[in-house]
């Protein structure tokens, strides 16, 4: 997430949409400290409705909880031969938006997790691995660095 002027999420997710033919594109920012870091969906394009707006999220919870919280992708290719339908309450935005295959990765500023990008198709089985892979080397310089959790430096090391 650069610091750049005149950077358009709005823009830049509506372009990822239109590159890959997504149905969804959505990008959840952490909060400040004073609202407990939680997660919001901050920037759309593709909702059918505005319910994303009312999902807030802490660590580890939900789609961009846990993919905030653990830093690493993830990715489910056809939701309803990977979950089972009680599994769906636990992830509310792919719930509300009807999503079945879909991919969220994490974005980075300063080697920390600072929002997640999720992209997804209402169509299992659409999302395939060779384009999740695609997806992230193309999002790179738009959204600030993509790291694997094993290529951010551990402090604690």
């Amino acid at each position: 997430m650069k610091d750049r002027v005149g950077f358009n999420y709005e823009q830049e997710i509506e372009r990822l949409k239109e590159l890959f033919g997504f149905d969804f594109v959505g990008i959840a920012l952490v909060q400040s400290p004073e609202r407990g870091f939680e997660l919001r969906w901050s920037f759309v394009t593709g909702n059918r409705n505005e319910r994303y707006r009312r999902i807030t999220l802490q660590s580890g919870k939900g789609l961009a909880g846990l993919v905030f919280k653990t830093g690493k992708p993830m990715f489910v290719g056809d939701v309803d031969n990977e979950w089972s339908g009680d599994n769906l309450f636990n992830y509310p935005i792919v719930a509300t938006e009807g999503l079945k295959s879909f991919g969220a990765i994490p974005l980075y500023k300063y080697n920390r997790v600072k929002g997640v990008l999720l992209v997804g198709y209402r169509t299992g089985g659409k999302l395939t691995d060779v384009q999740f892979e695609k997806f992230k080397q193309e999002i790179g310089e738009e959204f600030g660095p993509f790291y694997n959790k094993e290529m951010v430096n551990d402090e604690s090391d």
